[in-house]
């Protein structure tokens, strides 16, 4: 399936959103969910994209930047995955697959680029004693469109080499049994990804509803609303009926209750 050249802009621009917004943390656009949905909508299947964003997104709500430990790069793993499954004819489950070394790729590059930066910040110390704050703006955009340079850049390159029949032909080719790997990967992948997301939360006392959902979306015939619906009213019942939530209610009648008894 080739791809226009008003996708490839739109494609570059995207990409460029992304990377800046793995860098600002503001407005999320480098998340998966948002970064894959947004691509969808770019290549003329937004379904898809919304699908592999929120495969993804499970596997990347654990991913954080903790002080100099750089997480993996969910920008470019969703832009590039997303452009394989549209335009690249790959499964999702390849796709998904393919996302954890793209984003492993993207950490390197990341480090590499913050590297890079810290010249932009030595030269905005100087511009700073100088009081030259139209350098020290200037500055903040060059590296800012650096980031934006590093999803951008790769992204641009493999949507327009995706069309290539050398290429179309090479990812036919690859053997079933690495396709169906892939497959299998990637649904191990996304299971594990979550579970360490459960792990983290420690929220023991609401597994019982965990396993309910699993059970209520095996055995019956509802669509996301429904699970949805069901789990919010769920959520409500569990909070209006919960002592840990009225416990305060509690306390502040049982203080009141004697005063009230003095005054009869």
């Amino acid at each position: 399936m080739e791809i226009t050249t008003l996708q490839i802009v739109l494609i570059f621009i995207v990409a460029s959103i992304a990377g800046m917004g793995s860098i600002l943390d503001e407005f999320q656009f480098h998340r998966p969910l948002i970064a894959c949905t947004l691509m969808g909508l770019v290549l003329g299947d937004l379904k898809t994209g919304i699908i592999v964003g929120g495969t993804l997104e499970m596997i990347a709500l654990g991913w954080m930047n903790i002080g100099a430990a750089m997480a993996p790069d969910a920008a470019m793993a969703s832009i590039i995955s997303t452009i394989l499954v549209i335009k690249g004819g790959q499964s999702i489950g390849a796709g998904i697959a393919l996302a954890i070394p793209l984003a492993a790729a993207g950490q390197v590059l990341t480090i590499i680029f913050r590297t890079l930066t810290v010249a932009f910040q030595h030269a905005a110390d100087s511009a700073a004693r100088r009081g030259s704050l139209r350098t020290i703006t200037g500055l903040h955009i060059a590296a800012l469109f650096l980031q934006a340079m590093r999803v951008a850049i790769p992204a641009s390159i493999v949507a327009l080499s995706i069309g290539t029949a050398q290429v179309q032909s090479l990812l036919h080719s690859i053997p079933p049994v690495i396709t169906g790997g892939l497959n299998i990967a990637g649904g191990i992948i996304v299971v594990v990804g979550y579970a360490m997301v459960i792990n983290m939360m420690r929220a023991g006392y609401l597994m019982p509803f965990f396993y309910l959902g699993f059970v209520t979306a095996a055995f019956t015939q509802f669509n996301l609303v429904a699970l949805g619906i069901i789990g919010v009213v769920m959520a409500i019942l569990y909070i209006q009926l919960s002592p840990k939530y009225n416990q305060s209610q509690g306390k502040q009648s049982a203080v009141a209750d004697p005063l009230d008894n003095e005054l009869d």
